[in-house]
């Protein structure tokens, strides 16, 4: 009975390693969509100066004319808008001053947003710049009309910047289109068109007149109108991302794909070390929400509920994927039949599925069997590593002593030489073990100090004085003739060592390893991760 166990439970092992080599059949399933809206975020839209990124943006065409031609239809939401018109608008403003007023004005002519105002209002010379500055202001959100504050008076400003932009915007994806013989209606949507049942009918029939004749219709936010007032709770949507969400919803799209200028949902930021990509996010999941980028107005946190709104109960859009806008080919490798998926490793981007759907059950199962599919590779990683220990355990037995001497000696220099560096990644874990309310006698020992430092590069030195420890004969003994029992010392070949938080440990089990010819493999206290890590890495370099 335990032979077949153990035979079964090999025989699903390898089943399950090779069907985790092909693509996952929840993904599989996203080619079949017939109806794809995607949405470009300002992030994906636009390069760190605001200027529109042609290389993204003529990618984003391509496969989707690539959609097109496979007889896919294709709704856009595209951001940009204002960014572009933030650029006009600067332009304009700087062009209708005069020399003396741009040599007055300086860096406040961008007073609104670190260099994205204009204006042109007509202004005396004789004014100083500080009154020019808030007369200017003053004209272009024309606050005699209407009060504002400086927040609201930027928000006012760039429902201008959209307005300029949009021209701009959709003479460039013309531009792109025209070039794939495609063509592009824009779409300027309110809230208020989604709540009066007149707007929505004519929407209705607007989208899908576009979309039976083959045009791409490319929706945005009417921020011109809706001024970027920004929104509450009961509001239907707040940023391209959720607009994405009610279009996909609205317009019966079986698959919305928002793309971001991240590979997907990670379980916490993705700066953080050891972030992991969620190939698909369960309703029960909780992550980390690292910062949004400077341009636009979402973030993780927006495209997280923006994706479980799009796939909510009762939708028909069944699947959302938030994928990296800048892979150039993150929508062919979701939607296209002809992508070659099985050589691209992981899945790209963050499945959403809805609650309860086959989708959603089949994406679970595969998170099961990837689950158990890591254990498997887990185990087998920590052989490779005990077994490259006893490798190098093997040559470090074959040094002379002096080469051994000679490295216990610059381990000994690289700690004193490295100290600024182990102490900076030592107080991270003071203060870490602070918030944590970690216990003073744990602290005091999780603590690195110069003094510290000073005598474990002494002791060290010390180790590496003693004399050759292996080929030592303890004891001798001659039990026949021409026969002798020798008792001589050897080393033990790989140690596994557990300690607790104390970094300062390491250094001298290695400094006793290293001495005596053995392996090592460490695991210490996870309170000391980055002083340990640290340590491993002056260690390792000498």
């Amino acid at each position: 009975l335990e032979v077949t166990h153990h035979y079964t439970e090999l025989l699903s092992t390898i089943l399950l390693v090779e069907t985790m080599s092909k693509e996952l059949e929840s993904r599989r399933a996203l080619r079949n969509a017939r109806r794809v809206l995607i949405k470009a975020g300002t992030s994906v839209v636009a390069n760190d100066d605001g200027r529109p990124s042609l290389t993204r943006l003529g990618s984003i065409c391509e496969q989707i004319a690539e959609l097109h031609r496979n007889g896919v239809q294709v709704i856009m939401v595209s951001s940009g808008a204002t960014g572009m018109g933030k650029r006009l608008m600067r332009k304009h403003g700087r062009m209708n001053m005069t020399m003396a007023e741009v040599a007055s004005f300086g860096e406040n002519i961008d007073q609104l947003s670190n260099a994205d105002q204009g204006g042109g209002a007509q202004r005396t010379r004789s004014e100083s710049g500080d009154a020019m500055s808030e007369r200017f202001f003053s004209e272009v959100v024309n606050t005699n009309e209407r009060p504002h504050s400086m927040h609201n008076a930027k928000k006012t400003y760039d429902s201008a910047c959209a307005a300029a932009g949009q021209f701009e915007m959709m003479n460039l994806y013309n531009a792109l289109f025209s070039q794939m013989e495609i063509s592009a209606a824009q779409v300027l949507l309110t809230e208020g068109d989604f709540r009066n049942q007149d707007h929505l009918s004519n929407l209705h029939y607007s989208i899908e007149r576009l979309l039976n004749l083959g045009i791409i219709p490319i929706v945005n936010e009417n921020d011109a109108i809706s001024a970027n007032r920004g929104y509450t709770e009961g509001d239907l949507f707040s940023d391209n991302d959720s607009l994405a969400a009610l279009c996909a919803r609205s317009f019966a799209c079986d698959l919305c794909i928002l793309l971001t200028d991240v590979d997907g949902v990670f379980d916490r930021p993705p700066s953080e070390k050891g972030a992991k990509l969620l190939s698909f996010y369960s309703q029960e999941q909780s992550v980390g929400i690292g910062e949004k980028s400077k341009h636009g107005r979402g973030g993780m946190a927006s495209k997280i509920s923006a994706a479980q709104s799009a796939v909510k109960p009762g939708s028909k859009t069944r699947a959302c994927v938030v994928v990296s806008g800048t892979d150039l080919n993150a929508i062919r490798s979701l939607t296209s039949k002809a992508y070659d998926g099985t050589d691209q490793g992981e899945p790209k981007g963050t499945l959403f599925a809805t609650p309860g759907s086959p989708l959603e059950q089949q994406a679970l199962k595969e998170i099961a069997a990837a689950k158990l599919n890591s254990e498997v590779s887990i185990s087998e990683d920590a052989r490779k590593m005990a077994t490259a220990s006893r490798d190098e355990a093997r040559k470090l037995q074959s040094l002379p002593h002096s080469e051994r001497k000679a490295i216990l000696y610059a381990v000994a220099d690289a700690l004193e030489a490295q100290k600024d560096t182990l102490l900076k990644a030592n107080a991270i874990d003071l203060e870490n073990a602070e918030k944590d309310g970690t216990s003073t006698q744990l602290v005091s020992r999780l603590k690195l100090t110069d003094s510290k430092l000073a005598t474990l590069s002494s002791g060290i030195r010390q180790i590496a004085d003693q004399s050759d420890p292996l080929g030592v004969v303890k004891a001798k003994r001659e039990v026949a003739d021409g026969l002798t029992l020798q008792q001589i010392t050897v080393p033990i070949g790989v140690l596994m060592i557990i300690f607790e938080s104390r970094p300062d440990s390491m250094p001298q089990i290695s400094a006793l390893a290293l001495a005596s010819g053995n392996g090592l493999l460490l695991k210490g206290g996870k309170e000391a991760a980055h002083s340990n890590e640290a340590i491993h890495k002056v260690i390792g370099d000498a």
